[in-house]
């Protein structure tokens, strides 16, 4: 049968149906800049942080799945990722307004995890959506206008503290109280989310299910391929994870290990025991459906798991530790209650904001780089810098001389945020966008909790206690990404 060719969008277009992740990233950038912050200020030490952002990634692990699939077979007169977007704004922006004003900290580690939950639950859908709406030829530059929007959103959202400190509002609170400039910041990216997210929802459109049937790129582009993750049994592959995931818990604690490495042991466990589910469930179930899809996943996807993995371990390394990397190194302190930290971490906020900001020139860039390069060797590059300039933190002593860190940094966080998408979305089917979105983003989450489970305890044991140290980690986890990247297949029209 003849397909059509998918019509090619206008900028404006592209500009209105990406507006919505500026909101996003408001929620997200608060989120990143802030968390750390707030939980010491409640009383977490620098050992517990680690183990307190352990809910963004696995509420990441557990929604985004679930909701690419039941995007993948909502259809209404809203669409089929819209419906996503405003249920995902409207739970964030109650989130948003709910975490500075934590009164425990175990009060605000749970609305971190509403917080993120939400924020995935309208974000995975934005993924898929450029991959629904966009021809290939055009989906390099539909992501990297989602990292335009990316990156002016961060930048807003990280500077605000700042900002609103430079304008007169308290920078420091009592004792166990969340400073003014936070609070306000957190009820501005409120406003902020639900309005570009419902713009995004009312100036676009979607194609219908039958519709993406009918375009020429339906399926998979030729040359990708589809294979199982494992050439083991399900049954062997279940009973492996299972008593992997066991004895990896009996030899932590045998050895007296920290308690977060016993989050890697739950999830392989974890893993072993939803292959043996998936098994006795009828094909149709959505759970079988989902391992079925992850164990056959293009070969594409199975080698940029790799880069992400590097990738993102090294992103939440850099959101756990500059805080304290920068209060510490550069601003003498290690106290949330003293002035010298606050300048610091308010700081750190302004780096972030700086490099969203780069990451925002960076994604005007990034389409004429692939034009002119490819797309791996486009990521390679851009992975590289940002590697160099985690590393460089700890060779600057003059904090201000950490913006041309976060150049470097901004690249990186423009590509991560495009380009793997690019690569990814030529090889999966229209018709199952949304779940294979969603599987990618356990590439992104596995490194997380490995990060989040295991960083704690490698600051103490392995890094000296200093946190600069898991930063130049970081920068080292980058340079690797970059490397993995030369293994993924592309479009050889693109290249």
């Amino acid at each position: 049968m003849q397909r059509a060719a998918k019509p090619q969008l206008s900028f404006w277009q592209i500009w209105n149906m990406c507006f919505g992740f500026m909101g996003i990233q408001f929620g997200f950038a608060l989120q990143n800049a802030n968390a750390s912050r707030i939980f010491e200020t409640l009383g977490a030490t620098m050992e517990d942080v680690p183990g307190l952002w352990i809910a963004a990634p696995l509420t990441g692990l557990l929604v985004q799945p679930i909701v690419g699939y039941l995007s993948d077979r909502t259809w209404t007169r809203w669409g089929r990722r819209r419906p996503f977007f405003m249920i995902g704004a409207v739970l964030t922006t109650l989130a948003l307004l709910v975490m500075p004003n934590s009164p425990t900290l175990w009060i605000a580690a749970g609305t971190l995890w509403v917080l993120d939950a939400s924020i995935n639950v309208s974000m995975e859908p934005f993924r898929a959506f450029v991959g629904d709406q966009l021809a290939p030829r055009q989906r390099p530059t539909g992501y990297a206008m989602q990292s335009f929007f990316i990156g002016v959103g961060a930048i807003i959202a990280s500077l605000l503290p700042y900002l609103l400190a430079h304008f007169g509002v308290a920078n420091t609170a009592a004792a166990g109280q969340v400073p003014d400039t936070v609070r306000y910041a957190f009820y501005f990216g409120a406003v902020v989310l639900l309005a570009a997210i419902t713009w995004t929802v009312l100036s676009t459109r979607e194609y219908s299910p039958q519709q993406l049937a009918s375009f020429d790129d339906a399926e998979p582009a030729a040359g990708h391929t589809t294979e199982q993750i494992a050439s083991l049994p399900a049954r062997m592959a279940a009973l492996t994870w299972v008593i992997g995931g066991l004895l990896l818990a009996a030899l932590i604690a045998w050895r007296q290990g920290d308690r977060m490495l016993y989050v890697l042991a739950g999830l392989c466990t974890a893993y072993g025991l939803l292959l043996g589910l998936a098994r006795v469930l009828p094909a149709t179930h959505m759970l079988a459906s989902i391992v079925g899809d992850l164990r056959r996943m293009p070969l594409t996807m199975r080698r940029l798991a790799w880069v992400q993995f590097f990738s993102w371990f090294a992103l939440f390394a850099m959101w756990i530790y500059t805080t304290a990397a920068v209060a510490g190194t550069h601003f003498g302190s290690s106290d949330p209650q003293s002035a010298a930290y606050n300048e610091g971490a308010n700081w750190a906020g302004v780096l972030f904001g700086a490099y969203n900001g780069f990451a925002a020139l960076a994604a005007l860039l990034i389409p004429l780089l692939v034009r002119a390069i490819g797309l791996r060797w486009s990521h390679l590059v851009n992975l590289w810098l940002g590697g160099a300039g985690l590393i460089s933190m700890m060779f600057i002593d003059d904090p201000r001389w950490l913006l041309l860190s976060m150049l470097g940094v901004g690249f990186a966080w423009a590509s991560i945020l495009s380009l793997p998408y690019a690569l990814l979305s030529d090889s999966v089917p229209a018709r199952k966008m949304g779940v294979y979105m969603g599987i990618f983003n356990f590439f992104i989450v596995i490194p997380q909790l490995v990060a989040a489970s295991a960083l704690g305890f490698a600051l103490r044991v392995w890094l000296g206690g200093q946190p600069m140290h898991v930063l130049v980690l970081g920068g080292c986890s980058l340079l690797l990404a970059g490397l993995c990247v030369l293994r993924v297949p592309t479009r050889p029209e693109v290249v």
